[in-house]
């Protein structure tokens, strides 16, 4: 049944063809022939100054994947939000709860998930005008949040993430049908060569790169403290490098960072004595809500994956 349901919603959706199987399989059991597989869904709406972002600015997001506003928050906004960051931090209610991931070596928190839900502060960002514009600027429709999360990254403590699109995730864990993301990362802490910044690889939204190995029952446990499954082949990682190179955004505290749910990024250790904490949101298209997991059991916990009515039954 939940085949068939997710295939009519894809033939509306993505305009497949009625003997539409899924575009983007992964998880595999071996090997695929073909280690690119086409995007369907464009990465950003027609160019246009129809929005807080100017022509240019789309045109390199659909170029690159990614977009980088250095000075998107003043330093008010800055200031306000690291107290609310280190409230959060430091608090005990948090430290145990489920939607509290910790480092694989360790006790301290490395992701906390859903926190639009567990601050005002931070819930408010989640919706702010600026914000919303330039999302459903990109998306070219009204979005939800999918998810949010804060990554703590503390200093000499943080571990790096692995290379890997977050739509790969979605779509084989959560039940994301298309291309229809983009998630929102705000630099809350200074971003510097040696704290582990996020890195990304210019143009690899452009193709999807099906991945090895079977989805393990709640996986999520162990991928989010160390992602094994759902990364790409080192093959096909290289050749994408060596085509497309690599970059870091780096700069000061309220830089903003969008960028397309299936460009490939990761990140180092911190290396450094100095945080490197930055707030996700991942705004989804209304009419891209999750649908059954491609190539999982069961859909992850809702902290994960928001409702497409902005609600979360833990909260």
């Amino acid at each position: 049944m939940y085949l068939e349901a997710s295939l009519r919603y894809r033939d509306h959706s993505l305009n497949l063809g009625p003997q539409a199987t899924d575009p983007y399989p992964t998880r595999l059991a071996a090997s695929p022939t073909n280690t690119m597989l086409p995007r369907l869904e464009p990465p950003a709406e027609e160019a246009t100054d129809d929005g807080p972002l100017n022509a240019q600015q789309v045109a390199n997001f659909a170029r690159d994947g990614f977009l980088y506003e250095p000075d998107f928050l003043n330093d008010a906004d800055v200031a306000s939000l690291q107290r609310e960051l280190r409230g959060l931090l430091e608090s005990s209610e948090f430290h145990q709860a489920d939607y509290a991931v910790t480092e694989p070596d360790s006790d301290a928190i490395r992701s906390l998930f859903a926190v639009h839900f567990l601050s005002d502060v931070f819930g408010r960002l989640a919706q702010s005008p600026a914000l919303l514009a330039r999302v459903e600027q990109l998306l070219g429709g009204q979005t939800y949040v999918h998810q949010s999360r804060i990554n703590y990254k503390p200093g000499f403590a943080g571990k790096g993430f692995n290379w890997h699109s977050d739509f790969e995730t979605w779509h084989a864990e959560d039940g994301m049908p298309g291309m229809r993301a983009v998630s929102a990362s705000i630099i809350l802490t200074e971003n510097h060569t040696f704290n582990g910044p996020l890195m990304l690889i210019p143009g690899s939204h452009q193709q999807f790169l099906p991945c090895v190995g079977p989805t393990p029952e709640d996986n999520y446990k162990q991928s989010l403290k160390s992602q094994r499954i759902g990364t790409p082949p080192e093959a096909v990682l290289t050749e994408l490098v060596r085509r497309r190179g690599i970059q870091a955004p780096t700069g000061r505290a309220g830089g903003l960072i969008l960028f397309d749910c299936n460009t490939l990024h990761g990140s180092n250790a911190n290396m450094s004595p100095d945080p490197r904490s930055n707030i996700f949101f991942v705004y989804n298209r209304r009419d891209n809500a999750c649908v059954q997991p491609f190539a999982a059991s069961r859909p992850r916990p809702e902290f994960l994956a928001h409702r497409a009515d902005g609600s979360w039954s833990g909260h």
